[in-house]
């Protein structure tokens, strides 16, 4: 699934998200740590939110209201029902393996356990056959492949360890 944090391109496996849903009001949870946006209910079942623009650094994008949740399975994070904020989700996407650079050196040391990869896709289907190899590069657009369900985990670890 790709979406946007902070004006650049990001995806996760499609297999942990259960479904997208604009922003709602959330409830702060007093004394959590900074990361917990609060809690939501959503349709009935408590979900809490937690910011990934604050967990990755990165400057949101966009104003509150105008973000997106990605709730996710309760599989991804400890049989709890966890929602994501970013800034906007664009499609679900079918990468080929060719498409996938696991080469991921010059990367911030804090991310790189958290980046499974960078995927290069064409803007358009086709482009290849018509075009110089130099216009096709610039045709290319760049998405970082997260592991949400790892930066997640590794959140509640470094914060267990903090209380220890």
């Amino acid at each position: 699934m790709e979406f946007e944090l902070g004006g650049e391109l990001y995806a996760m496996d499609i297999g942990i998200a259960r479904e997208i849903v604009e922003m709602l009001p959330i409830t702060p949870i007093p004394r959590a740590p900074s990361h917990v946006t609060g809690l939501l209910n959503l349709r009935g079942e408590i979900t809490t939110i937690i910011n990934l623009h604050y967990l990755l650094g990165i400057t949101p994008a966009k104003q509150r209201e105008e973000q997106k949740i990605m709730v996710l399975i309760p599989d991804a994070f400890e049989n709890t029902s966890v929602g994501v904020i970013v800034d906007e989700v664009h499609s679900v996407l079918t990468i080929d393996e060719n498409s996938i650079d696991t080469n991921i050196k010059g990367v911030d040391e804090h991310l790189t356990d958290y980046i499974q990869g960078i995927i290069k896709l064409d803007e358009e289907e086709g482009i290849r056959a018509e075009s110089s190899s130099e216009e096709h590069e610039s045709q290319k657009r760049l998405i970082i492949w997260v592991d949400v369900k790892k930066i997640l985990t590794g959140t509640t670890e470094a914060s267990s360890s903090l209380h220890e």
